[in-house]
């Protein structure tokens, strides 16, 4: 309804300007028809009608058709808040027939407040700082439909991540607000210390929410409000730390489902950059009960990149933390998922190429046990994927001074590996791997050479004596039939 009035009291020179209007409805406001607007709006009975539509104490008599350049500088703040009150009015872009004059005129005025705040304006004011945040929040803070394909099929799991997401048909005038808001946050014109009262947990909150979208385009605008916001307002730092932890934990242990944890991920990559040494307990926990556990939801792939990252600069920041991490990936280590194992192994080499020897030494018996099944996987790629691991200076180094009690541990799944391994190139990788190992040291090689043939022959050992005992069980069950509830002792 404002919107009809505001077009209908714009006043007509003619009647073929108006029908060329209605044949091609998009040329109007993008063309020099705005022009015509804003010079024709300017009479005393244009400012009535504006004003009946919106009251004098929002927009202080100021007709919002009207161009910034027409009016004072002391004008153009409330000439701001009038156009901002304008574009608080949301329209349906699910009919593209529906309201297309005013949903042109609204994008034409977005674009001109978008423009604006480009411009190094003066001080925003307090209405100024109030009437942008709501006209950002009207359009874009709304609930996003339910996700049908996710919801029809819970097992599917990786497969969702292939299907093409849904796109808001309202994106043309989305991108503009988002567009505004960021060019909004980052203006020198903005004081944090007011800003602050406006952009506050409530409205964090709701920011991020919206990272749930299934636009990356979308996501990729929250990406840079929501860092900037982070970067101006240091008193918000804390709870946008714990909101996105929050998010975190739903997605893990909850709802499985998040699109933008990747966005997010990637916004903590930098801020874990600046913090401070030594680290807070907060950041440590942050680390543990946050990022170490995404490496459970099997969409890992999705958001693999940037976590790694993240993880990478807590190490780098605190190289004892490496220890925890690597405690964190051998309990959420994959069972039966082949491409996450062959993650979890390059994240891995990533983190002993900087781990000092002490944190090492805390945890190499129960990883190098874990690399040991890992080489006797029946999937090649695992199987390859950790025996290429012996190829890092870094790690060979690490196994050298520690070579007493890891060899021991992986002998037994080499030796396995080199007599049966049904692939040629993981064949061919683990006698490279055993002819290394024995050059390192021949003595400890040949003792447990020693160790696994006598290993070998107590399970055979074991394996001739159960056949035994079947046999002559057998033997006996044929000679004297077995009637019912008859007890029969067996000579061991």
């Amino acid at each position: 309804m404002m919107w009809k009035q505001i077009l209908g009291k714009i006043p007509k020179k003619s009647q073929k300007p108006d029908q060329d209007s209605s044949r091609n409805p998009n040329s109007g406001p993008n063309t020099s028809s705005p022009g015509s607007i804003r010079a024709n709006t300017t009479t005393p009975a244009a400012k009535r009608a504006s004003a009946a539509v919106f009251p004098t104490c929002v927009i202080a008599g100021i007709e919002p058709l009207l161009a910034f350049k027409d009016v004072s500088s002391s004008e153009k703040m409330n000439l701001f808040i009038s156009k901002l009150s304008l574009c608080c009015v949301v329209f349906d872009f699910t009919d593209p027939a529906k309201n297309v004059q005013e949903k042109e005129l609204k994008r034409a005025t977005l674009l001109e407040l978008l423009d604006f705040v480009s411009q190094n304006p003066p001080k925003f004011s307090e209405p100024a700082i109030l009437a942008s945040c709501k006209m950002c929040s009207v359009n874009l803070f709304r609930v996003f439909p339910p996700n049908c394909r996710s919801n029809s099929n819970p097992t599917s799991g990786e497969n969702d991540n292939d299907d093409e997401p849904t796109f808001d048909p309202a994106w043309p005038h989305l991108q503009i607000v988002y567009d505004f808001f960021l060019k909004f946050v980052t203006s020198t014109s903005l004081e944090a210390k007011v800003g602050k009262k406006y952009v506050n947990h409530s409205y964090i909150l709701r920011l991020i929410d919206l990272f749930d979208s299934e636009d990356p385009r979308e996501r990729d605008c929250l990406k840079a409000i929501l860092h900037r916001i982070y970067g101006k307002f240091m008193v918000h730092r804390p709870f946008i730390r714990k909101s996105v932890s929050h998010v975190f934990y739903r997605f893990v242990f909850e709802t499985d489902k998040h699109n933008g944890i990747a966005e997010l991920l990637e916004i903590f990559g930098s801020v874990i950059t600046g913090f401070a040494l030594p680290l807070k307990e907060e950041h440590k926990i942050f680390l543990s009960r946050a990022l170490i556990p995404l490496h459970k939801p099997k969409s890992l792939g999705v958001y693999f990149q940037q976590l790694t990252y993240c993880i990478s600069q807590f190490i780098e920041k605190d190289p004892k933390l490496a220890c925890n991490v690597i405690e964190g990936l051998l309990k959420y280590w994959p069972n039966n998922n082949t491409q996450k194992e062959v993650m979890f192994l390059s994240e891995l080499e990533e983190i002993l190429e900087v781990i000092n020897m002490a944190e090492f030494q805390k945890v190499m018996v129960p990883l190098f046990r874990r690399l040991g099944r890992c080489i006797n996987s029946y999937h090649f790629q695992v199987a390859e994927r950790a025996l290429f691991l012996w190829n890092n200076e870094q790690v060979l180094n690490l196994v050298a001074q520690n070579r007493q009690v890891i060899l021991p541990i992986v002998f037994p799944s080499l030796e396995t590996n080199a007599q049966s391994h049904w692939n040629q190139a993981v064949l061919n990788l683990t006698l490279n791997v055993k002819k290394m190992l024995s050059e390192m040291d021949e003595a400890l090689f040949s003792e447990c050479v020693s160790n696994y043939e006598a290993e070998q022959k107590g399970k055979n050992l074991a394996v001739e004596k159960r056949r035994e005992i079947w046999e002559r069980l057998e033997s006996d069950a044929s000679v004297q039939p077995m009637a019912r509830n008859t007890a029969v002792l067996v000579n061991r």
